[in-house]
């Protein structure tokens, strides 16, 4: 919104542009020499054109800058949904949850990032041995790239000591040291967090 100051020197450059295109245009009819408001005559038409060529800028800058402030800043959305329980409904309410609020965006013309970060029991959610929705995360990485999952390192780890094997993540996944930090992180950035 502009406010009335920068109205109003937007209104004195183009007065001062008009009262000097005015001034030259008698100095064109009169002759060679005319006096400008500071009492000095300039001798030269080109000289003339000089001085009436700064105040036509300083406008069509102002009206840029007009232009420039006026238009909407593109603004991009955040949202983390954290999964700590080994529950499909949960993990499926998830899914639901981001892919809802990435078609609301994508219909208001509007950019999103989602992160469904998955930590504890919840990391059965990205295990590629023992997800419930696997195929529904194979899908969405294909056709909502605003989503994106994390899986904790740290639970992996003691997964692997309890289980005695290797833990596979989906492809479709990141692994990052630790999912509390990540959400803690993406809070300190200015997320918002759900749980589903």
């Amino acid at each position: 919104m502009m406010t009335f100051q920068h109205t109003a020197k937007v209104f004195a450059v183009a007065a001062i542009t008009v009262l000097a295109s005015a001034s030259f245009a008698a100095a064109e009819q009169g002759g060679r020499y005319w006096t400008p408001a500071d009492g000095q005559q300039v001798q030269h038409r080109a000289h003339a054109r000089q001085h009436v060529a700064k105040p036509a800028k300083r406008k069509q800058d102002a009206f840029a800058h007009m232009k420039n402030s006026a238009a909407p800043k593109e603004r991009e959305h955040h949202l983390i949904l954290q999964v700590n329980t080994n529950d499909a409904p949960a993990m499926n309410l998830a899914l639901n949850n981001a892919m809802n609020v990435a078609q609301y965006y994508k219909d208001a013309g509007e950019k999103v990032k989602i992160e469904v970060v998955t930590f504890g029991p919840g990391l059965h959610m990205l295990r590629d041995d023992t997800s419930p929705v696997r195929a529904r995360i194979e899908e969405m990485a294909l056709s909502t790239p605003e989503v994106s999952f994390k899986a904790c390192g740290n639970t992996q780890e003691k997964m692997k000591k309890a289980e005695n094997k290797d833990i596979p993540i989906v492809r479709q996944a990141e692994i990052v040291k630790s999912g509390v930090v990540r959400v803690m992180e993406l809070q300190e950035m200015g997320w918002t967090y759900v749980k589903p």
